[in-house]
């Protein structure tokens, strides 16, 4: 459950997501068109990964391979073996076009990141001559990733299963950050979120935590049973929904937007430079709440590890 969360909401494109913006130069102007743009293409990839998981399930049932995921190289040969040549033809090369376009933009996201902590030159629009360490970075995670990808040997699947794990450990604190970060004035402007929007996400963080949660207590306590998910889930839900509640009536966040004048400052406004802008000041409350988060996550992602090896080594 984690992983599919992982690989479903990774924490990397919320990174991604701002930093092509920036790189395609778009400005508060074509907002809405970028928006557009990025409905579509959910549309797209939701509406794809939906079919191969209802085509997969459907031609594995009853059969061994059936809830004992190994590789994508094994799905393939699967489907070659109970639905013909074709289907498995027309699986890898979704798989490979996918792996392309996941390879170029998680690199690039990297790449971005790195660019933004070290106050380097990095954007696409720039020549590599002009930009050698954020082009060195790019390359370099896409040469690392083929390498084990043709490297005899490498685990795969278990690579697959760890890197989508550990980004559905790490999405809440990606998120909540990113709702910090979302409310702060002094960055966003008249762009900051309105309360009903703090309050959705709210609940969508409320939910990626619990997923975080049972997986978790999966790894503490292996196998966990269907019911016991459901009450975790269902308890969880009651708690997340009397909190966001609570925080609605006690702490409704950044508020709308107030005048006529905010609103036609919205396409001209401008984040001002990181050095020009003033820290962020956080509640008790919210740090609270912060070192809660990030306790859990270091004991979650060390858990999570310790899984991984034995697994590793079991299968060694």
């Amino acid at each position: 459950m984690g992983g599919s969360v992982g690989t479903t909401v990774a924490p990397w494109q919320l990174f991604f997501q701002q930093s092509y913006v920036v790189d395609k130069r778009i400005t508060p102007r074509f907002i809405k068109y970028e928006r557009l743009d990025l409905w579509l293409g959910i549309a797209f990839v939701v509406v794809g990964a939906v079919a191969m998981m209802g085509f997969s399930a459907e031609i594995f049932s009853g059969h061994p391979e059936a809830g004992n995921f190994t590789d994508a190289g094994a799905v393939a040969a699967g489907l070659e073996k109970y639905a013909g040549r074709l289907p498995a033809v027309l699986f890898a090369l979704a798989l490979i076009d996918a792996c392309i376009i996941g390879a170029a933009a998680v690199s690039l996201s990297t790449a971005y990141a790195v660019g933004d902590v070290l106050s380097l030159r990095h954007s696409l629009h720039r020549k590599p001559t002009d930009a050698r360490a954020f082009y060195g970075v790019y390359f370099s995670f896409i040469l690392v990733a083929a390498v084990l990808v043709l490297t005899p040997g490498t685990p795969l699947g278990l690579l697959t299963n760890t890197v989508q794990t550990l980004a559905g450990v790490l999405l809440p604190s990606a998120t909540v950050f990113l709702l910090l970060l979302c409310n702060d004035r002094a960055v966003l402007g008249p762009w900051v979120n309105s309360p009903w929007l703090n309050l959705f996400t709210g609940a969508v963080i409320a939910v990626l935590v619990l997923l975080s949660m049972v997986l978790t207590l999966a790894v503490l306590f292996p196998p966990m049973s269907e019911e016991v998910i459901a009450i975790i889930l269902i308890g969880g839900s009651i708690i997340g929904v009397i909190g966001i509640l609570l925080a609605k009536f006690f702490a409704p966040g950044a508020g709308p937007i107030s005048s006529e004048i905010e609103q036609g400052a919205r396409h001209t406004w401008r984040m001002p430079q990181l050095d020009q802008s003033p820290p962020a000041r956080l509640s008790r409350l919210e740090r609270g709440w912060l070192i809660v988060l990030r306790t859990y996550l270091v004991i979650a992602g060390g858990l999570i590890l310790v899984r991984i090896v034995l697994l590793a080594t079991a299968g060694t």
